[in-house]
């Protein structure tokens, strides 16, 4: 049985122990993260404004959660001379948007990942068991061959990500990896005992959840706040 109070053995660096629930949860705790962080939770941001700061935090968190990507050395000459240097080798990667918040990090993660692949998944949360329905499911052909980054700013009962997580590996998944802005522990418990093999990154850790399901302290409905819906 895994340690939940266990230090994560990922991105030591920049990993806040005291936050760790389990070993494959990387919790990165970079000044600049934290600084986004706290700005993209004040009910004070404006729209444009937490677009932005969200659209930079994924940014931060991708190069954290492609730390581990394989590598081959290719020979290339520079204007100087010849050398052997290393390139991203493999399939590329593909990034799953949990609808709709989740779409809030793509523009930032392309931005470092231009030949990534997307997917989608829809699901919405029945407001009386907080259970997710899904209502849409578009994936590329071989997806089954790609390593995957499944991606949704807030990580609150767990349900959605876990649904989302049995699709994919039900389309024949077998290396993937949860991104988020923030997880409540309740959360974190929940997904890391239906998908122990998912390291899950993420940039902060909130301790728990209101009776509506939302992540406390955390930031309100990330979708509402990423399209001005409410």
């Amino acid at each position: 049985m895994n340690d939940l109070s266990a230090v994560p053995t990922t991105a030591e660096t920049y990993a806040n122990p005291e936050a760790a629930t389990s070993p494959s949860v990387m919790v990165v705790n970079h000044p600049l993260v934290q600084h986004k962080v706290t700005l993209v939770r004040s009910e004070e941001t404006t729209t444009d404004n937490f677009r932005r700061l969200v659209r930079e935090i994924s940014q931060l968190l991708t190069y954290e959660a492609t730390r581990d990507l394989a590598m081959e050395t290719i020979s290339i000459k520079t204007p100087i001379a010849p050398m052997q240097s290393p390139v991203l080798s493999g399939k590329k990667l593909c990034l799953v948007s949990i609808l709709r918040a989740g779409n809030g990090f793509l523009d930032g993660m392309l931005e470092l990942l231009p030949a990534a692949r997307v997917g989608h998944i829809g699901l919405y949360r029945d407001p009386e068991t907080l259970e997710p329905i899904e209502y849409y499911f578009k994936m590329p052909e071989d997806i089954q061959e790609r390593m995957v980054i499944v991606v949704d700013p807030m990580l609150a009962t767990g349900n959605s990500a876990i649904a989302a997580l049995n699709r994919l590996k039900e389309a024949g998944v077998t290396t993937m990896k949860y991104v988020c802005l923030i997880a409540s522990r309740p959360g974190l418990r929940a997904l890391h005992a239906a998908h122990p093999d998912v390291c899950i990154v993420t940039a902060a850790i909130d301790e728990q959840l209101n009776e509506h399901g939302y992540i406390v302290p955390g930031l309100g409905d990330a979708g509402d706040r990423l399209y001005g819906t409410k």
